[in-house]
């Protein structure tokens, strides 16, 4: 099976060059803007012409675009996450080679929800911010092209490699700053929201299993399970051994105990809080992962600790 990544560099795409690339049926190539790329093509500016004879160069099985932007503005957003699937649809709907569509969407596309409830794939979606807008546009143009695709709705993305700018990224360069100082007292806020986080491994996983199946429309990809950042926090200092307090900033005095195993939902009579949170979710975001495991055979396998392992050892290495 001959396979084309787009976005093979990317912080998912590389798990899922690798995943793909460990199975010995895949024939891969990768697609994209850097240097190191199989083929150069920047999907934000080129045509959906030039793309199409490329596809028919090739003739690849499965199209997988783990492409995108996660930052910026409005325009830059839907430069890097409309535009591109436009280009990558046309171009598969012009090309003669048939090849199957797997795009990563986001959990963001659904917006804020309710606490204490998981997000099926039929929920209607209310993207609470320009990113999650981008990202839905995208999934409306895959899912009526008319093309043989899947788009898997990829929730909180956790473990090796986890950008320094994300929550878990933060905290973890947080907790490095403060040992490195020898800070007693780590100070800490918005931890309150809860996410649900799946490692990027077991994503990669779920990529490799949607390119081999005949499975079409929307997929969520998540652990199932919401998980508090200040339990998240709380957990990666006992992984790092930071001994210090660790104090949140907007929450009641308190100390904060691990509960990742068996998160509990705390009542909220008002209805979701909206934090200042990027990804314009709120609150609470729980996925009902139920579909990806009757029609792809997947379940995640790593828990949200051993990715925290993961991030706090790369944090380590720059102690």
């Amino acid at each position: 099976m001959r396979v084309l990544l787009i976005g093979a560099n990317g912080y998912l795409g590389r798990f899922v060059a690798e995943r793909l690339l460990a199975d010995p049926a895949v024939q891969l190539t990768a697609l994209g803007r850097g240097d190191d790329a199989d083929v150069r093509f920047d999907l934000a500016t080129g045509s959906p012409g030039a793309l199409t004879r490329f596809l028919d160069a090739v003739h690849p099985g499965v199209v997988v675009n783990c492409a995108g932007a996660t930052r910026g503005g409005a325009r830059e957003l839907t430069r890097h996450n409309t535009v591109a699937v436009a280009t990558i649809c046309e171009a598969l709907r012009r090309s003669g080679c048939g090849a199957r569509l797997v795009q990563l969407g986001c959990g963001a596309e659904y917006g804020p929800s309710q606490p204490g409830s998981s997000t099926p794939e039929d929920a209607v979606p209310r993207p609470g911010g320009p990113y999650g807008v981008s990202k839905l546009a995208a999934t409306e143009l895959v899912l009526g092209s008319g093309l043989d695709a899947v788009v898997l709705r990829v929730f909180s993305p956790a473990g090796p490699g986890t950008p320094a700018g994300s929550p878990l990224g933060r905290l973890a360069e947080a907790m490095r700053r403060a040992m490195q100082s020898g800070d007693g007292e780590l100070k800490l806020g918005g931890l309150g929201v809860q996410r649900d986080f799946v490692d990027v491994r077991d994503v990669a996983r779920a990529v490799h299993a949607a390119s081999l199946s005949a499975a079409q429309g929307v997929i969520n990809i998540g652990s199932g399970r919401a998980v508090r950042l200040r339990d998240a926090a709380a957990v990666l200092a006992r992984v790092a051994g930071y001994g210090g307090a660790l104090h949140e900033l907007d929450a009641p005095p308190g100390p904060l105990r691990p509960t990742i195993g068996h998160p509990r939902p705390e009542p909220d009579h008002a209805g979701p809080v909206s934090y200042p949170y990027p990804d314009g979710c709120g609150s609470w975001q729980q996925a009902d992962v139920r579909t990806a495991r009757d029609r792809l055979g997947w379940r995640p396998r790593i828990n949200l600790e051993e990715s925290l392992a993961d991030i706090w050892m790369e944090a380590a290495c720059r102690i």
